[in-house]
C-alpha cells in the first residue's frame, strides 16, 4: 500500500513538473513576442562600432606596452 501512495505521488510531482515547465514555456514565447528585435541595419551598424572599438582599444594598449616596456628598460639599465 505504501508503494501505490509512493507511486502515486511520484506520478503526481511529474505532472505538476511538467505542467509548470510548459506554463513557463508558454510564458517565454510570449516574452519574446514583446521584445524589440533591432533591424539587420542596426545591428550590422553597432556591430561595426563593436568591431572598430575593439581594435581602437587593441592598438591604443599595444602602444601603451610599448610606452610602459621601454620605461622599465630603461629603468633596470639605469640602476646599478
Amino acid at each position: 500500500m505504501a508503494v501505490a501512495e509512493s507511486l502515486k505521488d511520484f506520478s503526481q510531482q511529474t505532472k505538476e513538473r511538467l505542467e509548470h515547465g510548459l506554463d513557463f514555456l508558454r510564458d517565454v514565447r510570449k516574452e519574446l513576442n514583446n521584445v524589440s528585435w533591432p533591424s539587420r541595419s542596426e545591428l550590422t551598424g553597432t556591430t561595426v562600432v563593436v568591431i572598430v572599438t575593439v581594435f581602437f582599444f587593441g592598438f591604443f594598449l599595444y602602444v601603451v606596452d610599448l610606452f610602459v616596456n621601454a620605461g622599465m628598460h630603461y629603468i633596470f639599465r639605469s640602476s646599478p
